[in-house]
């Protein structure tokens, strides 16, 4: 159970940092205004708290695995929402940095 809500929290921090600077990007560069940009904002400081959550209390690790979460979520963000097409190398990339989240987070460690 403990690998699932650690996956649900990257999930969720993912979706608050990416979908925050997407609508600052969108308020800024695309000109919504700065209500989009208040909201991204928000959202942001949101994800600051979600890692909070996690099981691990070691910051550089939660941090180090999520941004693997992060460069697939930022690409996954892309193919749903600005219709984005990631290629071969994007993906390979994305799969790799996954990869590294599962070392990172969930390989078995000694305790002590």
């Amino acid at each position: 159970m403990t690998v699932a809500r650690s996956m649900l929290l990257f999930a969720l921090a993912a979706l608050f940092e990416i979908g925050g600077a997407w609508l600052v990007w969108q308020g800024w560069r695309e000109n919504r205004g700065l209500w989009w940009i208040a909201a991204g904002v928000i959202a942001l400081g949101a994800y600051g708290f979600v890692a909070t959550f996690q099981p691990d209390a070691n910051f550089g690790r939660i941090l180090a695995a999520y941004g693997g979460v992060f460069v697939a979520g930022s690409l996954a963000w892309g193919v749903l929402v600005d219709k984005f097409r990631p290629d071969r190398y994007d993906i390979i990339g994305a799969a790799i940095c996954l990869i590294g989240v599962v070392v990172i987070m969930y390989a078995p460690r000694a305790q002590g």
